[in-house]
């Protein structure tokens, strides 16, 4: 196997025995990726499978002196109303415009990438961002709760058929209906959608872009892991923290007096069913393949753990070898930093989006 460690690690301190590591980590890759990929997009797509609805979009547009921006919305689901901004370049010859699609962190919103969907547009993309389940315009609880952690809560508690999925599933399927309803427009070129996603938006981008070919180049941003390595090797508390509280509500019902691996994988397996397995991300990361995918971690990441993650990544690039496409898949790794976006990092995403987009 012939690897180059400068391309794929380059910032990383680990560096020297790189070779035999990933030599090691590619014989192991395999364990969590015996099922072939087309039976798991099937699988994931037949788990988030909804009725039916109309997008009944409605847009808004406003000029500034630099960006035409698009305030609006479309229907997901039934009653699902998901919020949309969209910034595109004023000046432009094309009449079809590439675009990356941003999906923000936990806690975040689609204002918040507003700095990242106007430094896209310069670079020429249409960008656009929504609120995810239960975040910005659709936060649904009283004030001083979390509306996302209560509904995660609540979905853990639910005992109807129906199931609720607000932990990452959900608005992956909300990215899917977004692809549907850009598709549809005139000015955008359905053959050059890119996405992107920062924390939980990465998961989300990994979990959506893999099973999704419409989607032909992928940046997820401190996202990039395995979920059933970090149970097995007791790194699952970064990931729980994020939702502390319903994770505290799950180990109470199950009768424990505190959070434990087994009460925060009997919780992982009924609100992201899969996610430990057919779905974790040494098996998912193979679909992307051969399109072209930029991970981007740190080392000190304690919500994605840097083990697991060069799992994953092993996995990935078992996959791109197979389908001789190895120049189209890089993983850098910032070294010293904790779960963060780091500014080289952002470059590297857009620098990426303009060579393969």
């Amino acid at each position: 196997m012939n690897i180059n460690p400068s391309r794929f690690f380059p910032h990383a301190t680990w560096a020297k025995p790189l070779i035999l590591y990933i030599l090691f980590l590619s014989a192991l890759a395999p364990a969590y990726g015996q099922l072939a990929p087309e039976k798991i997009r099937l699988d994931f797509k037949r788990l988030l499978q909804r009725p039916a609805t109309a997008l009944r979009a409605s847009f808004k547009s406003f000029t500034s002196d630099s960006v035409l921006i698009e305030k609006g919305y479309f229907y997901s689901e039934a009653t699902e109303k998901v919020p949309v901004l969209i910034y595109k370049p004023i000046r432009t010859g094309q009449k079809k415009l590439p675009v990356v699609i941003c999906l923000h962190g936990t806690g975040g919103n689609k204002e918040g990438m507003k700095a990242l969907l106007y430094r896209l547009t310069k670079a020429g993309f249409m960008a656009v961002a929504m609120d995810g389940r239960y975040a910005g315009d659709r936060e649904k609880a009283v004030k001083g709760q979390n509306s996302y952690v209560e509904a995660i809560t609540k979905a853990w508690q639910n005992t109807d058929k129906a199931q609720e999925h607000p932990f990452f599933y959900d608005t992956a399927y909300d990215s899917w209906k977004l692809i549907d309803y850009l598709t549809s427009r005139t000015d955008v070129d359905s053959q050059r959608i890119g996405m992107m996603g920062i924390s939980k938006g990465g998961i989300e981008t990994i979990l959506a872009a893999s099973v999704d070919t419409r989607i032909k180049v992928a940046v997820p941003m401190i996202a990039l892991q395995s979920f059933r390595w970090s149970l097995d090797n007791d790194r699952w508390e970064g990931r729980a923290k994020t939702i502390w509280n319903a994770h505290l509500q799950a180990a109470k019902d199950l009768g424990d007096t505190e959070v434990t691996k087994k009460n925060v994988e009997v919780f992982w397996n009924k609100l992201i069913p899969g996610i430990t397995d057919e779905y974790d991300f040494p098996s998912m990361i193979r679909l992307f393949s051969p399109r072209p995918l930029l991970l981007l971690n740190t080392e000190n990441d304690q919500n994605c753990p840097l083990p697991g993650a060069k799992i994953a990544f092993a996995s990935a690039m078992n996959a791109y070898e197979a389908d001789h496409a190895k120049d189209k898949l890089m993983f850098d790794v910032e070294p010293n930093e904790p779960h963060r976006t780091t500014p080289r990092h952002l470059d590297m995403m857009i620098s990426w989006f303009v060579r393969w987009l």
